[in-house]
């Protein structure tokens, strides 16, 4: 469900002024008949945003129904959402710590949604919510006024304070992701058609002001998606989640977006598998060469990935110091890897076109088809990246930004 999923997105709430009541249960307490309609009102208050209404009585209905997984699942974000708001650090942290637990326990009950497991990962990470979103006073009181009431569900209020904030500090990201965000909201919460597409597009404007100011940060395409697949506007909301992949691509959040896209649109996603079948081990400083016998001899090219091997080999001889003069210590490039199926691509098209080989192993053919289109590198990054690869992308994407867009659209998007 959008708004759901678009609720779960927004964990990094960050301060808010309000000072939320908590019902503790006791962990022997007696659990009380469930009264369906006040599991619904919880439900519709978590729905409109308002997580401070909401946490008491999700307290309430999860106490009365330990195993409902779906209430846990939403009490475990209003506990992370307001906690947020608890000044004192010690409190804070138990409402964290309350949140985990509860989010523990819907996973247990089979909840394996992105709400979980996002803010989960959130969760994880150390306590950020009491930093500060701009250095200019204003603009970070303004900022904070906002949160205060998107957490209360007052979305008009909100939009009002974020655009003040952005107006103090134009360079404040947060700000203009903030109130397209509210705009979604208030967009996905009516059933009036007009209504619906007017404040899809306010959000778009806002969402497109926050890439404006960063256009390296995920999230502003992430939520412009979401928008743009509630309006039915499929292909446009393709195109935002592949931008929010190519923003960030070595975290988890970019990736929720295009994949429940293709869930809901019956879309299949891979990139092609390439797996050279030698290995090398290097021990001593010397480097030892096993070669995958069903190889040699081949009629299908397979003898070529000793190429693959041999250019790595000389890379970390001494390749990799004339292609990174300014690095000291050798690691694993883009550029290496690269040239490496490189090497092989051009010897496996060359065995094709003289007619030495009359057809080449799959993952052979496929490498050929990539080097061919100008995706090599593409590939290398966003299918076989470790932490060496990993330091070339920002430079690469810098210059090649529409071509790693089209490595999403030609090759891992697949439409049945």
């Amino acid at each position: 469900m959008l708004n759901q999923s678009l609720t779960a997105k927004r964990i990094f709430l960050n301060a808010c002024l309000l000072i939320v009541a908590m019902l503790v249960v006791a962990a022997g307490a007696f659990a009380r008949t469930q009264d369906p309609a006040e599991r619904q009102k919880a439900i519709d208050l978590y729905e409109s945003n308002n997580f401070a209404a909401a946490l008491p009585l999700l307290e309430k209905v999860a106490t009365a129904n330990p195993n409902d997984a779906v209430i846990l699942s939403r009490l475990g974000f209003a506990l992370y959402a307001n906690s947020a708001s608890e000044k004192d650090p010690a409190l804070r942290q138990k409402m964290r710590d309350r949140a985990r637990v509860t989010l523990m326990r819907s996973r247990s009950l089979g909840d394996s949604s992105n709400l979980t497991t996002m803010i989960l990962d959130a969760l994880s990470a150390p306590d950020a919510s009491q930093l500060p979103f701009s250095d200019i006073k204003t603009a970070e009181a303004a900022i904070r006024e906002g949160e205060a009431a998107f957490v209360r569900g007052d979305m008009d209020r909100a939009i009002a304070a974020y655009k003040r904030a952005l107006e103090s500090d134009p360079n404040l990201y947060d700000a203009a992701l903030y109130a397209g965000d509210a705009e979604f909201k208030k967009a996905s919460n009516s059933t009036d058609p007009q209504f619906r597409s007017d404040h899809f597009d306010a959000a778009g404007v806002w969402f497109a002001k926050a890439i404006a100011i960063n256009a390296n940060r995920e999230t502003a395409y992430r939520y412009w998606g979401d928008a743009l697949d509630a309006q039915g506007k499929t292909d446009q909301a393709r195109d935002k989640f592949v931008d929010a992949i190519i923003a960030e691509p070595y975290s988890r959040q970019p990736y929720v977006g295009l994949t429940q896209w293709a869930e809901r649109h019956k879309v299949t996603l891979g990139h092609p598998k390439i797996e050279p079948p030698n290995s090398t081990r290097t021990e001593g400083g010397q480097t030892t060469l096993s070669i995958d016998p069903k190889t040699l001899n081949s009629t299908d090219g397979s003898n070529e990935w000793l190429m693959y091997d041999l250019t790595r080999i000389a890379w970390s001889k001494g390749e990799f110091f004339k292609n990174y003069p300014e690095e000291k210590v050798y690691r694993h490039s883009v550029r290496e890897e690269a040239a490496a199926f490189r090497m092989v691509a051009e010897a496996g098209a060359r065995d094709l076109k003289s007619g030495k080989v009359k057809a080449l192993e799959p993952s052979l053919a496929v490498l050929v088809k990539l080097n061919e289109d100008g995706f090599l590198e593409a590939y290398v990054l966003f299918a076989h990246p470790d932490q060496g690869i990993a330091r070339d992308y920002a430079a690469y994407r810098k210059d090649n930004r529409e071509k790693l867009r089209r490595y999403w659209f030609e090759v891992v998007i697949i439409r049945s």
